[in-house]
């Protein structure tokens, strides 16, 4: 028998958003982790930084290409058990690389395992929820779950870089993996995966509202349809290659290699963990607003302006490294105001586009491009650095290709006028008879 929850001013949407962000704060602190590693592996077992650049690329490659998948699994099996099942492994994986003694352990543990496991809780399961969930305020819902990636980096970068150099780097692999395995029970016992399950319709729906019924298809198949249908849009391509870049832009380089940037360039491990956090103090802030800017003006405007300014504050980031510390500020206010605030109106975009039924599978191939930039970032500054002994060349690359994808962004067609992608069709309404939750 369903549950009845009462009708009240609060609605279980925002407890959902809620466990979700702390999901999603939790997971980044993970994958923030083996940007405090580089220097203290380098130095136990001198591996070098393309070495461990690679299982950091692998990690990104497969937290990007599962999130259709997991997107898929969401719709047929329900959020829940999708999040209970990633964070036991990803805890567990954690607490593995503690015993880690050789490249192949990284690449498998953080690499391989920890990859797919975050990539079942991370930016796909924002835009699931956003969509499940809320009818208004979806777009403020996603500039608010993701600005949560840097919450986790605010939060942990810092404690993880102190554990470091106060008692090895044993001890973050530990911390991580605990914090992990201890919202396994508030997952557990809070979340839900449809308003109906509690008899609820999402946040700001009316009876006129067209409510998506749950998927019943084979989960993989949905998930290579959804890959052959985007194969087919030209707005799907501009997407993904913009995305492609925020993500080489974003964790593949900055989220990887400004620590040990900021290292080479003089600073103590703690303090350039900081610089990564206070760039999420502001990315917080850029983010929300975003958001909130996403459900108000023409998303594919804001993209453009989010591009370009990124890509001017990383051509200028060489210099402010090797000038003084007001210079630094500069690049981080500004970078740090933009390093998500591109996720709410991609999402948004997406769901236009594609549909709400289809959005998170879509967002999911997307989010996948995503992450093959970060991949590519991670891995090819680490190699650089081991060639020419400097980031320098990686950094203007990135500016240079943030000013093209701002370009790009502004080629995508509205919903509807693209030609070959129908759009989206409405499914059978499902109405209720009683009055819609505030």
């Amino acid at each position: 028998m369903v549950q009845k929850v009462p009708q009240r001013a609060f609605h279980y949407a925002w407890i959902v958003a809620g466990i979700t962000a702390l999901t999603l704060i939790v997971s980044a602190g993970v994958r923030s982790t083996p940007s405090v590693l580089i220097v203290p592996l380098q130095n136990e077992f001198g591996w070098t930084r393309a070495d461990i650049s690679l299982a950091v690329s692998i990690n990104l490659i497969l937290f990007g290409l599962f999130g259709p998948f997991a997107a898929a699994l969401m719709e047929r099996y329900g959020m829940r058990r999708v999040m209970l099942i990633a964070l036991t492994t990803v805890g567990i994986a954690a607490a593995m690389t503690s015993q880690m003694t050789a490249p192949w352990h990284l690449d498998l543990l953080w690499g391989v395992v920890i990859g797919t496991g975050t990539g079942a809780t991370a930016i796909v399961l924002s835009a699931t929820v956003a969509n499940r969930w809320f009818i208004k305020r979806r777009g403020l819902v996603v500039g608010l779950l993701s600005a949560s990636s840097a919450t986790g980096q605010l939060i942990f970068l810092p404690l993880l870089a102190w554990l470091v150099t106060s008692f090895g780097w044993q001890a973050a692999s530990w911390t991580t993996s605990i914090a992990v395995l201890a919202i396994v029970p508030i997952v557990a016992l809070g979340m839900r995966n449809r308003p109906a399950d509690i008899g609820l319709k999402p946040y700001g729906a009316t009876g006129e509202t067209v409510i998506t019924p749950p998927a019943t298809g084979n989960p993989i198949a949905a998930a290579l349809g959804g890959l052959g249908k985007g194969l087919r849009s030209r707005n799907f391509w501009i997407l993904s290659g913009s995305f492609f870049v925020c993500g080489a832009s974003t964790n593949g380089l900055i989220g990887t290699h400004l620590i040990p940037a900021a290292m080479d360039h003089g600073f103590a491990e703690v303090a350039a963990a900081g610089l990564v956090a206070l760039i999420g103090i502001f990315d917080v802030i850029g983010t929300t607003i975003s958001g909130w800017l996403s459900d108000r003006f023409d998303n594919r405007k804001l993209l453009t302006w989010y591009y370009g300014l990124r890509g001017l504050s990383l051509l200028f980031l060489p210099y402010a490294l090797n000038s003084t510390f007001a210079g630094l500020l500069i690049f981080i206010v500004f970078y740090g105001l933009d390093w998500v605030a591109t996720v709410p109106p991609t999402v948004r975009l997406t769901s236009d586009i594609f549909g709400k039924a289809s959005g998170g599978i879509m967002f999911g191939w997307i989010f996948a491009a995503h992450q093959f930039g970060a991949a590519t970032a991670a891995f090819g500054a680490g190699a650089l650095y081991t060639w020419l002994g400097d980031y320098s060349a990686s950094f203007w690359t990135a500016g240079l290709l943030c000013l093209v994808a701002a370009g790009m962004v502004t080629r995508i067609k509205q919903p509807g006028k693209e030609t070959g992608i129908e759009a989206p069709q409405a499914v059978p309404e499902i109405r209720s008879t009683e009055p819609a939750p505030l």
